[in-house]
């Protein structure tokens, strides 16, 4: 396990489930992202993103969420990310740990290679998760879209006394589309299989937590959730247990600009699906 710190941002290189139990205070921490591997065989730079089994898969993430529920403060939030098959796993068994308030569906459309007997899937499911459901923050103000009845078509909601214009923006519902996925050849994209969107995490940082508040990512993978986190003027704690995704973080979060000797620059032409990673 190794530290790497700058300011308010802290990246461990290491397995997340030690480094929760050994570097992270319990009551500590504000806001909580996991986006862990999703147990469906993709290739992350050696290593192979399967379990020998279900059972085995969804062991592991009890115990990063137990240790997760740990960490947070008493007013903090959790979100939590895997695929759809495993999504029910961790859903039934948060039920009784911590509070669940939302159900998220993040849609995108995909040019990729589309499925022929069966409908493929277009989104992938996020858990909100509070501490303490009367005590939490969530920053309505801060994340609003477009209201489009009252917007585009301008109607007027005449069940108020007087009757009104209906509200140019809303809160967002649980249906998020932040579309495309980030592919190759986008500004934000890393040489990483399944990358986040930056608006993605714009969004819930700014929901969830305050400036100066902690942020954690236990699988930081291309280090999204800490340059936006740096961003917002929050802190960031990051955990990554593969040394090349490091470097990204280390890179995107200004901690270092050399690895050994070797300066610490983006690719200046991202990968094609020629050479990435299968």
């Amino acid at each position: 396990m190794r530290k790497f710190s700058k300011g308010d941002h802290t990246i461990f290189l290491g397995d997340a489930l030690e480094v929760l139990r050994e570097k992270t205070e319990d009551n500590s921490i504000d806001l909580i992202f996991i986006d862990p591997p999703y147990n469906i065989g993709k290739n992350f730079n050696g290593f192979r993103d399967k379990w020998e089994n279900g059972e085995e898969y969804v062991q592991w993430c009890y115990s990063w969420l137990d240790l997760s529920i740990k960490k947070l403060k008493i007013n903090g939030a959790m979100y939590v990310m895997t695929s759809t098959q495993y999504m029910a796993y961790l859903d039934i068994y948060l039920r009784d740990r911590i509070n669940i308030l939302s159900r998220i569906v993040w849609c995108y459309d995909s040019s990729g290679v589309q499925a022929k007997n069966y409908y493929g899937s277009r989104f992938e499911p996020i858990l909100f998760c509070v501490k303490n459901k009367s005590k939490y923050k969530f920053n309505s103000k801060d994340i609003l879209v477009e209201a489009k009845t009252g917007s585009k078509r301008n109607l007027i909601d005449y069940r108020k006394n007087p009757p009104k214009p209906y509200n140019k923006t809303k809160v967002p519902g649980n249906i998020w589309l932040f579309e495309p996925r980030v592919r190759y050849r986008m500004d934000e994209y890393e040489e990483h299989q399944t990358q986040k969107p930056e608006a993605l995490l714009e969004r819930i940082i700014k929901a969830s937590s305050d400036v100066g508040d902690t942020v954690l990512d236990l699988f930081s993978g291309s280090f999204t959730t800490g340059k936006v986190a740096k961003k917002l003027n929050r802190k960031s704690v990051s955990i990554e247990i593969n040394e090349d995704y490091v470097k990204i973080g280390l890179r995107r979060l200004g901690i270092q600009q050399s690895w050994q000797g070797d300066k610490l620059i983006k690719p200046e032409k991202p990968y094609t699906r020629k050479n990435s990673q299968n």
